[in-house]
């Protein structure tokens, strides 16, 4: 049996190697995309099997005989043990945002190879080590969150700044996700109509879980995806129907207040009545997709049309500025590892694990899950004709305000397209026009209708796959967009609380609605900034979000690093060390060039001192005058936000730095915070 086992080890990582292999020589013969399929699958199955098992028991020393928070703090409402398969679902809907499914897609602009092998090593050595390593460290301190460690195991500095940053960073990241959806929603009146409705279908769950069935949480979720899919095939009529057509087609602005009112409402209402409905619903519907995709991609076989690199890796890319390196791994973001997961695996996840060993297959485990959703969609935006992919993703402000020069201008690069392609693609899947929707949803939506229609239904089925997927990535992001927020509002009540106690106070509602209000309103206004951009939004707001995020998450390995130092493991800090470094390399080169460069295209003040120009100069019409001196202010406010996010992660770094340098000079006795060792009562006899 163990010959057995070795032999197949030894195959998987054979097949592993020889898909990457050809992922990353295949040039001129479009590849196929199973490979990239077979590459990512054998690389997690590899990861997991292995190096999560050498960082439990190797490095963490997990002991399944420790009592868990759950079990010692047990109170029926937070800490409650929970079967581990639920706790892995729970963690993955909570962790599974839009940055796997957007990142990729934008990200794609350089071909499909800086991507993959990023979201796939980055994946396995990255991201699925800090989720794994900040559960672990969270359910040893009986699930304290990453600030609160922060100031335990690093200092009290260190604490204080990691809870600015989170609160800063949560607020980039639900503004930049709320953008995908409005450039998604925009003059579409089937996606605004499936996406009204799982509001009142979510309010449904709600009250059918709570006082029509309680407890019967797969027959809700059922039902309510019952319900989502008549939404999906009713918007159809919706769309043809020119009455209800008006009333569901509106531009960007208006789709943005919606969604500012929507966040407001969600944040302020019982979490049963529309967060935790939405989650058992949108848990179902990611799963089920993401692997029918897959299955999708592996019966159809599909040639990835998009080149493995392309020429806009030197910088001069239409969808966001920056060279390959580096803001790939910016924009990738959540695919390969995101900082936003370290603040659910130090959340609600460590007061769930009846047993510490089970971090593994859900830190690590659905970290590798949320990784193959980043493949799936550098597949669907790779299976795309190159020309298709730019005129939906590049804004007009660079390609131009009418289909006419926006084709010229994509089909001058190399990629040719027509007038009458985008109008056929648009028509296919029910929408008035293509052109211009960038944030990637849009264009993800479309890879993955071009999979499933080939796979089941045909053409005819085309736009009902279409707006299933731009209905599938909405629950992804309004899942996130609703947690964050109220994550925001708790953070900030704790924050304010200390100033004037009944602020403090989760039960009083005059504080909730005003923190709430605070929360939604700084979020609204990076929302409505991006909604008003000439260049889209994406261009800036994308690389604020993936260098927020990626800086959170170097803020995690810095408390994860110091954790295992003082816990006897130095030899091993270099698990969370590698990732760390490649993290600051990344993240403050990336700082640098959107604040310093000289590129107008590129830097934020570099643009803002270009529009200056051209008002004292008067080439500024009239009329546009105010709206430039507010893309001045825009530009200035970015730059000082991505300042003090590089400033408040390099304190962490000093602190954490300063306190690894003492412990090995033996100057600083390093004290471990973890909870006294208690014997779990499924081993209680034993004793």
């Amino acid at each position: 049996m163990r010959i057995l086992k070795r032999l197949f080890w030894m195959a998987v990582a054979g097949l592993g190697a020889l898909a990457l292999g050809l992922i990353a020589t295949r040039r001129g013969e479009p590849l196929n995309a199973v490979w990239l399929v077979a590459a990512a699958a054998c690389l997690y199955a590899l990861g997991y099997r292995f190096y999560s098992r050498f960082i439990a028991y190797q490095v963490l020393e997990m002991n399944p005989r420790r009592a868990t928070p759950a079990e010692r703090l047990e109170d029926g409402r937070d800490f409650v043990p929970t079967n581990k398969w639920v706790v892995f679902g729970h963690h993955f809907a909570a962790i599974a945002g839009p940055g796997p499914l957007v990142g990729p897609i934008l990200a794609a602009q350089f071909g499909y190879l800086p991507g993959t092998l990023w979201i796939v090593i980055g994946g396995v050595l990255g991201g699925a080590v800090q989720d794994f390593v900040t559960l672990f460290c969270s359910v040893r301190r009986n699930g304290k969150s990453l600030g609160e460690m922060a100031k335990d195991e690093i200092s009290e500095l260190g604490g204080y700044t990691a809870l600015f940053a989170v609160l800063f960073i949560i607020v980039i990241v639900i503004a930049v996700v709320a953008l995908v959806v409005v450039n998604a929603l925009k003059s579409s009146p089937w996606g605004l109509f499936t996406i009204a409705m799982t509001i009142p279908i979510a309010l449904l769950m709600g009250v059918y879980l709570r006082y029509l069935r309680p407890g019967r949480v797969l027959e809700t979720s059922l039902v309510g995806f019952v319900l989502i899919t008549a939404a999906v095939i009713g918007g159809k009529y919706v769309a043809e129907s020119a009455m209800l057509a008006r009333l569901f087609s509106h531009g960007a602005e208006a789709i943005a207040w919606m969604i500012i009112l929507y966040g407001f409402a969600a944040c302020v209402l019982p979490v049963w009545l529309l967060l935790a409905p939405r989650d058992y619903l949108s848990t179902f519907v990611k799963l089920g997709t993401i692997f029918a995709l897959a299955i999708g991609i592996i019966a159809v076989r599909p040639a990835m049309l998009l080149p493995p690199l392309t020429r806009f890796t030197d910088g001069t890319g239409p969808i966001f500025a920056g060279k390959v390196f580096p803001f790939c791994f910016i924009t990738i973001a959540c695919g390969a590892i995101s900082g936003f997961h370290s603040l659910i695996s130090s959340g609600t996840t460590p007061k769930l694990l009846s047993d510490e060993t089970h971090a593994r297959m859900v830190g690590y485990g659905s970290m590798l899950l949320e990784s193959f959703v980043g493949v799936m969609a550098m597949i669907a935006a790779s299976v795309l004709q190159p020309g298709i992919y730019f005129a939906i993703n590049s804004p007009a402000g660079v390609v131009g305000a009418t289909a006419e020069k926006a084709v010229a201008t994509i089909s001058a690069w190399g990629f040719p397209v027509t007038q009458q392609t985008m109008a056929e693609m648009a028509s296919k899947v029910g929408e008035l026009t293509l052109f211009n929707r960038t944030g990637g949803a849009p264009s993800l939506a479309v890879g993955m209708a071009h999979i499933f229609s080939n796979f089941l239904g045909g053409a005819e089925l085309m736009p009902i796959w279409y707006h299933f997927a731009i209905m599938f990535e909405a629950l992804f992001i309004l899942t996130l967009l609703d947690a964050g927020t109220r994550v925001g509002r708790f953070m900030l009540q704790d924050l304010l609380g200390h100033f004037w106690k009944p602020l403090g106070r989760t039960g009083w509602y005059p504080g909730v609605i005003f923190t709430s209000a605070a929360i939604v309103s700084a979020w609204g206004y990076f929302l409505y900034q991006g909604v008003v951009d000439p260049l889209g939004g994406i261009n800036s707001l994308w690389p604020l979000f993936g260098i927020s995020n990626q800086l959170l998450a170097a803020i995690a390995l810095c408390v994860c690093t110091t954790i295992l130092i003082k816990m006897g493991k130095a030899r091993f800090a270099w698990v969370t060390v590698a990732p760390l470094a490649w993290l600051v390399a990344v993240t403050m080169t990336a700082s640098y060039q959107k604040i310093w460069s000289p590129d107008p295209q590129l830097g934020f003040l570099a643009h803002a001192q270009q529009l200056a120009d051209q008002i004292a100069a008067g080439a500024v019409p009239a009329g546009r005058i105010f709206e430039t001196h507010r893309l001045i202010f825009n530009d200035r406010l970015d730059a000082a936000v991505t300042a003090v996010f590089a400033l408040l992660v390099l304190v962490i770094l000093f602190e954490s730095g300063r306190n690894w340098l003492l412990y090995a000079l033996g100057r600083k006795k390093p004290v471990l915070n973890e909870a006294p060792m208690e014997l779990s009562r499924r081993f209680a006899a034993e004793a």
